[in-house]
């Protein structure tokens, strides 16, 4: 016999119960299953018992409006494991999770294109220049867009790692105090930054830093009144900060901000032109590597092989990479 739960407390127990799991993978569920948790909201479910396959079409229609064929097979995966948690916590019915279609994949279609152009980049620093100066958003998006890191390198900084008179930022593998890094001890290093990057930095931390301890007595560089930012704090700050309407008050849609659900900053990653910080890293790589530096520099740089980064970070256009490789000619 079914037992009455709530979509927001069957995650809450769902997570809970993932001891299994990385904190940055827990983070990742929590963030996919809270999109699910949105949905019952919006269509009245306020009970699981009530979920069936129809349903679960639906919402699959519903989250392929945002997303892309690779994100969609992975938010509804998570989706499905949660159901099978559900199924044995008696709050759907035995079977459910099967009744979640998951999408099929092209070949190659595990490549994700979403990126932001150096135009689109640049015109966002320029409007953070003149009216967030040295906020924490600004400080966000310059650091992904200057360095090409990933989120959770961002995360782990200490306001000790900077180091402003020597121009540069270190990337240090953390697992004890809750921050490590992917390539956990191989992805540490140290990471130049630019004079204007370091000004920013050092002006956010002077101006606007909340000099807050997380739960392990660091200060984060990137940081809250109450400790350590959320990565989903990070991710919800670019979505914000890439819409269109938000750095040039204008809709390449044809919509208006009154009527726009995506105009308000909670519902940010539904506009169409918003970006995660995936794809804030695959365009700063495809800037450097487009400005002259060698795949070994930006490889290191971003901590990712050369492999991974000519097959989803490097998005230059066709001849934009001939262009680059021309510079050779005169070598042979």
């Amino acid at each position: 016999m079914l037992e009455p739960l709530t979509p927001r407390q069957a995650v809450q127990d769902y997570l809970n119960g993932r001891t299994d799991l990385t904190q940055s993978s827990k983070e990742n569920h929590d963030y996919r299953l809270r999109r699910f948790v949105e949905w019952c909201d919006e269509n009245g479910i306020d009970n699981l018992n009530e979920i069936n396959g129809r349903h679960l079409h639906r919402y699959k229609v519903w989250r392929a409006e945002d997303v892309n064929n690779v994100t969609l097979k992975n938010q509804l995966g998570t989706v499905r494991v949660f159901l099978r948690f559900c199924e044995k916590m008696d709050a759907v019915e035995d079977g459910t999770s099967e009744k979640l279609e998951l999408p099929e994949l092209g070949m190659d279609e595990d490549v994700d294109d979403t990126t932001i152009s150096s135009e689109e980049a640049e015109a966002i620093l320029s409007y953070l220049q003149t009216y967030e100066y040295a906020t924490l958003r600004h400080v966000i998006f310059q650091l992904l867009w200057h360095t090409g890191i990933r989120t959770s390198t961002l995360f782990a900084f200490d306001v000790d790692d900077f180091y402003p008179r020597e121009g540069y930022i270190k990337a240090v593998h953390r697992p004890q105090a809750e921050t490590p890094l992917k390539n956990k001890e191989r992805g540490e290093r140290e990471i130049n930054l630019s004079e204007e990057v370091v000004q920013v930095v050092q002006d956010y931390l002077d101006k606007h830093h909340p000099k807050a301890e997380d739960d392990h007595g660091r200060i984060p560089l990137i940081g809250t009144s109450a400790g350590r930012a959320h990565k989903t704090t990070i991710r919800e700050n670019i979505y914000r900060i890439t819409r269109p309407c938000h750095y040039t008050n204008e809709c390449p849609h044809n919509r208006t901000q009154d009527d726009c659900k995506a105009a308000r900053s909670k519902h940010a990653s539904k506009c169409p032109s918003s970006v995660s910080p995936h794809a804030i890293r695959k365009g700063s790589i495809t800037h450097h590597r487009n400005n002259g530096w060698p795949a070994k520099a930006v490889s290191d740089r971003a901590n990712v092989s050369q492999e991974v980064l000519d097959k989803h970070y490097d998005k230059g256009t066709p001849g934009q990479k001939r262009k680059r490789r021309k510079e050779f000619l005169n070598k042979l």
